[in-house]
Formats: C-alpha cells, sequence, structure tokens
C-alpha cells in the first residue's frame, strides 16, 4: 500500500489480524522513518460482550458544522469560523467513538468545480493542528451534508455529485460506501449493543419546490431499505443520522417537514413496523436541541440536533412544536451520547457542552420495551 498524491496521500489502513477487546499501540511511518506526533498512539478492539456479559457502557461524541477558515478562500467580513480549542476540549471527554453528522468540511466556491479543489478543502481541514489529538480518539464516522457534497442546498442534480462521493470515501473510513441496492455514502455500523444508521441525504434529494418532480430527501430505495434494516435490528437502541432535521415540525430550509410526503411515510412505517427506540441525529441548523415525537403505537421518537461545531451560530426563528423544553442551544457546541445500563434496564444519557466544555443541558432516555 502506497500513499499517491492523486489521492492526497489518504490511505485506509487495514491492521490483522487483532483479537477482540485489545489495545494496539501502532506508529505511522514516512519513507522508512518513524514519525513521534508527541502523544502515543493507541486503538482498542471492540469487546466480545454478547451471549457472555451485560453490554459495557460506551460514549459517543457528536456535532456538525466544521468550518476552518482560510481566509484567501473564505467569504469578506467577519469570519464564518470561530475558536477552534472546541476540538481539545471534545479530545479531552476520551470518548469511544465519535460521529460527525455532517458539514464536516466547507467546499468553497474554488473547490467544488474540480476533484483538485475537493482534495484541497479536505486536506485543509484535516490538517489542522487543533484538530489531531481528537483525530486520534477513538473511532471516527461520518455522514455529510451539502457543503461535504458541493454548493449551498445542493442535491443529485450537481454535475461532481460523484467526485463529491469519491472524495468523501477517501477521507472517511466508513465500513462501507453505500448500502445494498443503494449506491451513495450511506452506511451502518455496531458499537456494543448499540446499532447506527449513516443516511445519504443529497445523492437522492429533490428539493421540495420542484412542481413536476416528486420531493425526497432520502429517496424511496433508501427509505425501504432504513425500514428493513431497523426491523432486522435486535439493538438496545437504533441511531439513524441524517445530515437535516427530521422531526421539526417546521417546514423550513432543508427540514424533512419541507418533504411531508416522504417524512409522513418514514413514520407511518416506524410506527405500522412498531419498530422501537430509534434515535434520529441530525446537524445542519446552527443550532441544538432535542425534539421528540410520540407515533400512534405508543413508541417514541428522538431527534437529537447537534451544531455548529465551529461555524457560526444561529437563533431559530420558526416554531418547533415537537422541541423538548430546555434543550434549544445556540452557541457553538458538542454533544456527547453515553449508554449504561444492564441489556434488561439500558439507558442512553444525552449531555450537551458548550466550546469551552461547560455542561448546557442533559436529558436521559430509557430503552422501551
Amino acid at each position: 500500500m502506497r500513499a499517491e498524491a492523486h489521492n492526497a496521500y489518504a490511505l485506509d489502513v487495514v491492521v490483522h489480524p487483532v483479537v477482540p477487546g485489545t489495545s494496539y499501540g501502532y506508529r505511522p511511518v514516512i519513507d522508512g522513518k518513524p514519525i513521534d506526533v508527541g502523544q502515543p498512539l493507541t486503538f482498542r478492539t471492540h469487546t466480545l460482550w454478547a451471549h457472555r456479559t451485560d453490554p459495557p457502557p460506551f460514549r459517543v461524541l457528536t456535532g456538525s458544522c466544521a468550518y476552518i477558515n482560510e481566509p484567501a478562500y473564505d467569504r469578506p467580513g467577519r469570519p464564518y469560523g470561530g475558536d477552534l480549542s472546541i476540538y481539545t476540549r471534545m479530545a479531552e471527554r476520551q470518548a469511544e467513538v465519535m460521529l460527525w453528522l455532517g458539514d464536516n468540511v466547507y467546499l468553497r466556491e474554488p473547490d467544488w468545480g474540480s476533484r483538485s479543489g475537493f482534495l484541497h478543502r479536505y486536506t485543509h481541514t484535516r490538517s489542522e493542528p487543533a484538530l489531531q489529538p481528537l483525530l486520534r480518539t477513538g473511532a471516527h464516522y461520518a455522514t455529510w451534508d451539502d457543503h461535504d457534497h458541493g454548493p449551498n442546498d445542493s442535491d443529485g442534480s450537481f454535475v461532481h455529485s460523484g467526485t463529491a462521493r469519491e472524495v468523501f470515501d477517501l477521507f472517511w473510513p466508513n465500513p462501507t460506501c453505500g448500502v445494498p441496492g443503494v449506491p451513495g455514502i450511506a452506511t451502518d455500523f455496531s458499537y456494543a449493543d448499540v446499532d447506527f444508521f449513516l443516511l445519504d441525504n443529497r445523492t437522492y434529494r429533490v428539493p421540495g419546490d420542484l412542481r413536476t418532480s416528486e420531493p425526497a430527501i432520502l429517496g424511496e430505495a433508501q427509505l425501504d431499505r432504513l425500514i428493513r434494516a431497523l426491523k432486522y435490528s435486535r439493538a438496545s437502541f437504533k441511531v439513524v443520522a441524517v445530515g437535516g432535521q427530521v422531526l421539526n415540525s417546521a417546514a423550513v430550509f432543508e427540514n424533512h417537514a419541507t418533504v411531508p410526503k416522504e417524512r409522513e411515510e418514514l413514520l407511518r412505517r416506524l410506527n405500522e413496523e412498531n419498530i422501537r427506540n430509534v434515535i434520529f441525529l441530525s446537524g445542519d441548523r446552527h443550532f441544538t436541541e432535542l425534539s421528540s415525537v410520540k407515533l400512534p403505537n405508543g413508541a417514541t421518537l428522538w431527534d437529537l440536533t447537534c451544531s455548529p461545531l465551529t461555524s457560526s451560530a444561529y437563533v431559530p426563528k420558526e416554531t418547533n412544536d415537537h422541541r423538548v423544553e430546555g434543550t434549544l442551544f445556540s452557541e457553538r457546541n458538542f454533544a456527547e451520547l453515553s449508554f449504561t445500563g444492564s441489556k434488561a434496564e439500558r439507558a442512553l444519557t444525552i449531555t450537551v457542552f458548550d466550546a469551552g466544555g461547560v455542561q448546557r443541558w442533559q436529558r436521559t432516555i430509557q430503552r422501551e420495551k
């Protein structure tokens, strides 16, 4: 395996053989010379707990909208990106998983017209020194949103959508890039007793204001595959990550409420299949809030919107009928999802921290039987 300039020297390195529940050390070597990064580098394989013990506790960090300034290409005026010390606070949490919820890079006008432009933007973001301690902590997974894909609010008609998918796959070592029957960037992974489903909200998007095409965010094939995968899952919690809000009732910007037919179909099928313990994770909106909806079958759906990390924050003007009281936070922030308890009494605790690492709110969700 050789790093190539054509791919911005990005590599997926497969380490084998490894055994469960074991910590391993590693060191990068460039041109035969070991590189000292100033801290020990380790990773740990998953514990083999099934049929043996209760699932282990673990924590997931999450967030979206990570803008790193580059003055030569930024919009004029006040910088859109801000203090990067939030990444230090996140690294200090030492969570097992980091899940990036989209707008993980912000493509600029000179970037999205060429493959070299995409590679430049990803390389610039990934090379930021403040980000390195977090990148070396735990396992990283990602979904995307419009600014990872191309211009603002871009959809599957964007001429360089294929290049966007290719470069996303180069820089994010997700288990797959696309799922059976649904090409794109969607993927799934499991950690302990929790299944994670990362959706693609760009490849199959048809804007809600089109009059001659059926609007969509996920598309029929992806929605159908999601329902089947959720129905098959025996996980304590089923975490569904997607770039934009799902449960916010306001039909504004790119919320799923702007595509009501598809949203209603998603909720209808979750209800009729009696799929419980579904937690949506979303980004995009530059503020954080928790929404909840109770289905006719009694199951409760949750949607944690977590944004922004380093982009500018925004105070929402719409009314979200499903917002959980006391959970709106309109400053830079990140969230920690802590999964604890026995298999029979599993619980998810959501804690939101501001950029300085100060806790702003916390809620606990018990697994529904």
